[in-house]
């Protein structure tokens, strides 16, 4: 695969919740000291970040509440619900969050590039059009896909949402349209509450909200089953022109914030399934975008993983010792009862809607 674009900014770091937050900068503190020592570094290509504007924000946000997050500069600290925080350089760290998303969006879609990657904090698939919660002030890949299919004119984005809580913010953006695809795969039940397996869209979106929540405990064989017999088969009919991927480590089992178990060859061979999924649809339009993660060497390794499969760019888990491909093979054998029950109540759900199921 070509050169994996990353999408960095020392901006992000300024980006406050306050004291003693699961979500601060010494999260991408990790992963860039991770990078530094990545065998493949020469690979990778940092390209800059930029501002979203107003009007690519409000194609997701509402205007008063973009007016409302922009209001937190004057203050040295705002806390905007119990669990999110703004800093007097927080909105200036989310609009070039949001930005540098959209960002990478322009880069795999004019080409050169197999991939990117956007490593940006604040997270953003918890906002909502006119509340921040769950640590997000912008929700930076709703807004890149809004991008995308007015500015770039695409006609069906998937998002792909492996962060190990919903994303409410990104189902409920497109949750009455069919041009965007939104999967999840999630604990439940779980912070934020969404995301059961009938929550499939309405009118127009009817059939494009996918959710597979999972019961705590679930690893890299569950995981991988979901995206096999649902992701795909139902991407495959829809027809994707970009992919972008929700990535969140949360889902790692050494995470402190949940109870699931999927480790870096989980995170590898989810990715393995996209590059997969990419190459009969859309090659070369993969947009990660940071999300969650927690335990500061789980997240950088997890990234580490996710780079080295993508820059493999190799479906085929055959050869990818490294990226623990065969060893997932083995481990996807078998499921737990309670995964399968999960997989096949969002079966259920949506077989009317998608002729592969």
């Amino acid at each position: 695969m070509p050169k994996v674009a990353l999408v960095r900014d020392p901006l992000f770091r300024e980006h406050t919740n306050g004291p003693g937050h699961p979500e601060r900068p010494e999260r991408l503190t990790a992963v860039d000291d991770m990078l530094d020592r990545f065998p493949r570094k020469r690979d990778l290509k940092d390209i800059p970040a930029r501002d979203a504007s107003r009007p690519e924000l409000e194609r997701v946000h509402e205007p008063a509440y973009v007016e409302r997050i922009e209001a937190t500069r004057e203050r040295s600290f705002t806390m905007l619900d119990p669990d999110t925080g703004a800093g007097s350089r927080s909105y200036a760290a989310a609009i070039r969050a949001a930005g540098g998303t959209i960002a990478a969006v322009d880069a795999v879609a004019a080409g050169g590039y197999g991939a990117a990657f956007a490593l940006v904090r604040p997270p953003g698939h918890h906002a909502e059009a006119g509340r921040a919660m769950g640590f997000c002030l912008f929700n930076n890949v709703a807004v890149a896909a809004a991008y995308a299919l007015e500015a770039l004119a695409m006609s069906r984005v998937l998002i792909v949402d492996w962060d190990v809580h919903h994303g409410n913010g990104t189902m409920h953006s497109f949750y009455q349209s069919n041009r965007v695809l939104y999967f999840s795969v999630h604990q439940f039940p779980h912070y934020p509450g969404t995301g059961r397996s009938e929550e499939a869209g309405q009118n127009d979106g009817e059939g494009h909200t996918v959710n597979v929540p999972f019961p705590s405990g679930q690893g890299d064989a569950e995981y991988l089953a979901a995206f096999r017999r649902i992701l795909i088969p139902i991407a495959l009919e829809y027809e994707p022109e970009l992919i972008l991927v929700s990535a969140g480590f949360d889902t790692h089992q050494a995470d402190p914030l949940a109870g699931m178990a999927v480790t870096d060859d989980g995170f590898a061979g989810m990715t393995r399934e996209i590059i997969g999924l990419s190459e009969r649809c859309c090659p070369c339009r993969i947009v990660l975008a940071l999300e969650g993660g927690y335990d500061l060497e789980a997240l950088s390794r997890g990234v580490s993983s996710v780079l080295t499969t993508l820059l493999e760019g190799e479906s085929n888990p055959e050869g990818l010792e490294g990226a623990g491909g065969a060893r997932l093979e083995r481990k996807a054998s078998s499921i737990s009862s309670q995964a399968q029950r999960s997989i096949e109540a969002t079966v259920a759900a949506h077989r009317r809607f998608w002729t592969r199921l």
